[in-house]
């Protein structure tokens, strides 16, 4: 009996492949993703209430206003989703240097990140970067990879009840770091996301080039503690910033007006 559910298993998990395996990312890189845009959406709003209960949330007005207009520029610009209704946006109250956003609409800035994106643009540079994630369906593909990984793993057990599974779904969403998990992107979906994110930045009226000054700010930050690029699944500081140079060469050119964000 144990040996039909394996070659059962098999067999699903073969014919999720042959449906699924010819996806293709926004860039035109293959994809295999198992699971619905639906289902990503339930689990990114699961975790994000999670998020919500266990975080500090920042209820300063005019970093909330801030945040807001960067983030809303960006997103009026993609238009309706065809999974979630809105897009939500909450600033947490923390030092750290981090923002993230989630399959169905959810975006999270930490306010010690504003310490380090100077300006509008540069804000804006890491939330269309958080945002390429998501487009780019990146979730998806990390919770496929541990669904091949482990065929009895299946979204509908990763609801956030505390279930053993919790801590999986939320580091495949991106949160892993803050769970104790390490499930990263990997250096292709991270380059891939800085391109996404510099077209969806410029189409909303911000500057593209502001992107190198940020990623030299996060240098600065960083106090030349990043692990070497060989042991890091993050381009280093100075391949990224040569990267979006070459990217920032390659943008068309876009006649839209500036943003004006004010903090």
């Amino acid at each position: 009996m144990q040996l039909q559910h394996s070659r059962l298993a098999v067999a699903m998990l073969a014919a999720s492949l042959t449906l699924f395996a010819c996806s293709s990312s926004p860039t035109g890189r293959p994809q295999v993703l198992l699971f619905s845009g639906n289902d990503m959406s339930q689990l990114g709003a699961q975790s994000f209430e999670e998020l919500k209960k266990q975080e500090k949330i920042n209820h300063d007005p005019k970093i909330n206003q801030y945040v807001q207009c960067v983030s809303h520029a960006i997103t009026a610009r993609l238009g309706p989703q065809p999974d979630f209704s809105e897009w939500e946006v909450v600033v947490f109250d923390s030092e750290q240097v981090n923002a993230f956003a989630l399959p169905g609409g959810k975006i999270g800035v930490y306010r010690g990140l504003l310490n380090v994106a100077k300006n509008q643009d540069q804000l804006a540079t890491v939330i269309g970067h958080e945002i390429g994630h998501v487009m780019a369906q990146h979730s998806n593909e990390r919770l496929s990879r541990s669904q091949l990984a482990n065929a009895g793993l299946q979204l509908s057990n990763m609801a956030m009840n505390g279930s053993e599974y919790q801590n999986i779904a939320m580091a495949g969403l991106g949160l892993g770091v803050q769970y104790g998990i390490l499930m990263p992107y990997g250096r292709a979906e991270e380059s891939e996301s800085d391109i996404i994110g510099l077209r969806l930045m410029a189409e909303a009226g911000f500057d593209p080039k502001q992107s190198i000054e940020l990623w030299k700010n996060m240098a600065k930050a960083s106090g030349g503690n990043q692990p070497p690029e060989l042991l890091s699944t993050h381009p280093s500081h100075a391949t990224r910033i040569e990267e979006l140079q070459k990217q920032i060469a390659k943008l068309p050119a876009i006649n839209v007006p500036r943003q004006n964000c004010i903090m």
